[in-house]
């Protein structure tokens, strides 16, 4: 087993806009050299750069093309090409079917399309995707978000994290994060519709995907606004025996041995 950690930073995790404190989802995973930024919600570029610079990832990875998972790929987009950033490569990026046509209808503004690929090396995910980028194995499954969505497993040296996206309950979920260290689950939802497909999780959701996947430790996230934090952690923790935590914006847990949390003061 490698002796290097797997680290997860919460750069922001707020829904469906963000606050004055949080950003959008967003999330730094890194391994010894080896840095993903894992979805760019708005706002979370700027906290990104306490830890990166965008020259210095290895990859961005998106789970679907909502803008509070993906819209800070647009001011990227300008920071990479026009700005102080000195790109040696496009920055490899992996999304959804399409993604790479939805930030040039946004960016273009003249007759020629705007060069997105020379700011990223697009790589359209699909269902079993896997990928190894740096020390960082990668495998994507699609979920039920009612547009193309994803989740991805993470691993290195025999430790895992599991990143649920948006996504109701679903069997790949389940499937992908089997047995892994920690399972970074969104929790949007106060209540399962009373109509309709359901699209994100409740807190019990959470709770009940970490305890079917017998995952070592639940992180809920993106929780919604009709829910605090507290008691989304209180709810899954009622479905889930092992440790549940929040995602606190600006925190750091290293996936070892055993997997521990720090939080940097923005003060």
């Amino acid at each position: 087993m490698s002796d290097e950690l797997l680290s997860l930073t919460v750069l922001g995790c707020a829904t469906p806009y963000p606050s004055v404190d949080n950003p959008c989802s967003g999330y730094l995973v890194s391994s010894g050299d080896t840095r993903i930024w894992v979805d760019a919600g708005s706002g979370t570029l700027g906290p990104l750069q306490r830890h990166v610079r965008l020259e210095e990832l290895d990859a961005i990875w998106i789970s679907h093309l909502h803008a509070d998972h993906s819209a800070d790929l647009l001011t990227a987009y300008y920071g990479a090409l026009y700005a102080d950033i000195h790109l040696t490569a496009p920055i490899p990026l992996y999304g959804p079917p399409g993604i790479a046509d939805r930030l040039a209808g946004f960016l273009t503004n003249t007759p020629a399309r705007s060069p997105i690929e020379s700011a990223f090396a697009v790589t359209e995910l699909h269902d079993g995707h896997q990928v190894t980028i740096g020390s960082l194995r990668l495998t994507s499954r699609a979920v039920a978000h009612g547009i193309p969505a994803f989740a991805v497993r993470i691993e290195t040296g025999g430790r895992s994290l599991v990143y649920s996206g948006d996504t109701a309950p679903c069997q790949s979920l389940t499937e992908l994060a089997e047995g892994c260290d920690v399972l970074l689950c969104e929790a949007e939802s106060a209540q399962a519709p009373a109509e309709g497909d359901q699209v994100h999780h409740t807190p019990e959701d959470a709770g009940g995907t970490a305890r079917a996947a017998r995952s070592g430790r639940l992180i809920v996230t993106h929780v919604g606004r009709f829910l605090t934090p507290q008691q989304a952690v209180a709810r899954a923790s009622a479905r889930f025996d092992g440790p549940v935590d929040y995602a606190t914006p600006g925190a750091t847990f290293t996936i070892g041995q055993a997997t521990t949390a720090s939080v940097r003061s923005t003060s």
